[in-house]
């Protein structure tokens, strides 16, 4: 789900400003940009990121600023050399001159740094209720994404629900149609006397309760009642049930429609799986 969060803290004359940033995922896939004199606390940030947001395509950066002025700096070498080498064997391959590229490199991201400069664990405490704000932030933007997807979902299960009186009523029809047409092939193909009619009316019997639909139609309500039930529930990380109970919703549509043998009902199965497959698309936003 998406959200976007923006909080910015000043502690000792360093202003921290932190944007986060996240997008729907079944997982969570994270990026983050800090400055180096944050990296002693990288994992503590990335724990925090992920139990606050769960999952999704999140990019947090942070920024700093400081408002001290001039003090000394460090060059870091071994990067400077990385940087270099690189631009020179692309420029080598394109025939491009690499002079005077230094200016450029000392301009990349942790070349130049402040001297012996540290987060202490109280300044990152500071830290950490900023990045918090951020996430609190994406949380209620995805509360409200929420509460729009559950009532588009409760709409695709309430027309799903709609379809069922219409199968049956088509249900006394079909089944007298199927007779029917199946006497009509005897009598075509065999002939009337050519049959024992008691034995037919057994044979009739057995398959028209094989392909009776009424139990595929409570055992889908059923479902139904239990999409509901789950989206009552406060608790999180419900996108995964909702999942499997579409799942269970699609067995029943599919079989109902496997047995129908009727244009009508027939009909019906196919707007039922139309809101189904809508359904299934908004629940990869739900965690």
């Amino acid at each position: 789900m998406t959200g976007y969060g923006r909080a910015e803290q000043i502690i000792n004359n360093k202003v921290y400003l932190i944007e986060l940033k996240s997008l729907n995922g079944k997982q969570l896939d994270l990026r983050l940009n800090m400055p180096l004199i944050l990296k002693p606390f990288e994992i503590e940030i990335r724990n925090q990121i992920s139990e606050g947001l769960n999952r999704g395509t999140v990019e947090c950066i942070i920024s700093l600023k400081d408002n001290n002025g001039a003090k000394a700096v460090t060059i870091n070498k071994e990067l400077v050399k990385t940087f270099y080498n690189s631009i020179k064997e692309v420029g080598d391959e394109l025939g491009l001159s690499t002079e005077n590229i230094l200016p450029a490199i000392l301009k990349m991201p942790e070349v130049v740094v402040a001297s012996n400069e540290v987060v202490t664990p109280d300044e990152f405490k500071l830290i950490s209720q900023t990045l918090k704000k951020c996430i609190d932030s994406i949380n209620e933007h995805r509360k409200n994404e929420g509460a729009v997807l559950e009532k588009d979902l409760l709409s695709r299960i309430e027309k799903i629900e709609a379809l069922q009186p219409v199968i049956a009523s088509h249900e006394e029809t079909r089944r007298g149609k199927i007779r029917e047409n199946l006497v009509k092939l005897l009598n075509e193909n065999v002939g009337k006397e050519q049959y024992d009619g008691n034995r037919l009316e057994q044979e009739l019997i057995y398959y028209i309760e094989k392909i009776d639909i009424h139990e595929e139609q409570v055992r889908l309500q059923n479902h139904c009642n239990y999409f509901r039930s789950i989206l009552q529930d406060n608790s999180m990380a419900k996108g995964k049930k909702i999942g499997f109970v579409l799942q269970e919703l699609g067995r029943e549509i599919n079989t109902t429609g496997s047995k129908a043998y009727d244009a009508e009902i027939q009909k019906s199965v196919i707007l039922m799986k139309d809101e189904l497959e809508k359904a299934k698309e908004q629940v990869l936003n739900v965690l």
